[in-house]
């Protein structure tokens, strides 16, 4: 019998209208790309088609193009695991009413979630284990001190390889422009 190939996916979220050229080296051969929300401007939907498969959501300060390209939330399955993607969720154990909500039906075997631009990769114990991801804020815009991508791969129902990439520091990259 065949074995799944090990699927590799690239995370970011809050580019807020700018994405940063290295992430495309990055993501270079990942299998799949997801963003948390906070695309930010329109002119980067025709840049995500570089990306081998993508997969968005809009986010709170997303305009009427970018909600009708991409749902307020996606759930798939990605080898055997099933993966929410929503931009505000909270964080374990304190998600938002409306994470909680979907959590009392169903339950993902990852949680990916944007918008707080802190960096986070926890699992949640209480209930059935999720793994709860937050690639933090990849733009320029924000509070976050350190712009953050992850990677990682998919085996059948094994998450491993989890890296967190740095991509420098926002506030000398503004400095810079």
């Amino acid at each position: 019998m065949a074995q799944d190939k090990k699927m590799k996916i690239g995370l970011l979220a809050d580019t807020h209208g700018w994405l940063d050229p290295k992430i495309f080296d990055h993501f270079e051969k990942c299998d799949e790309v997801w963003h948390a929300g906070d695309i930010g401007d329109p002119e980067l939907l025709t840049a995500f088609d570089r990306f081998n498969h993508f997969r968005a959501v809009y986010g709170n300060i997303d305009d009427c193009t970018i909600r009708q390209k991409y749902p307020e939330f996606q759930e798939f399955k990605c080898e055997q695991v099933h993966i929410w993607l929503i931009h505000i969720t909270g964080y374990p154990p304190l998600y938002t009413p409306q994470v909680r909500a979907k959590l009392s039906k169903a339950q993902p075997d990852i949680l990916v979630g944007g918008h707080s631009h802190i960096l986070r990769v926890m699992y949640d114990i209480k209930r059935p284990p999720l793994l709860y991801l937050n690639p933090g804020a990849a733009g320029r815009h924000g509070s976050h001190y350190m712009r953050t991508l992850l990677r990682f791969e998919i085996d059948n129902k094994k998450i491993s390889n989890i890296e967190v990439i740095e991509l420098g520091i926002r506030g000398a990259l503004i400095n810079n422009n």
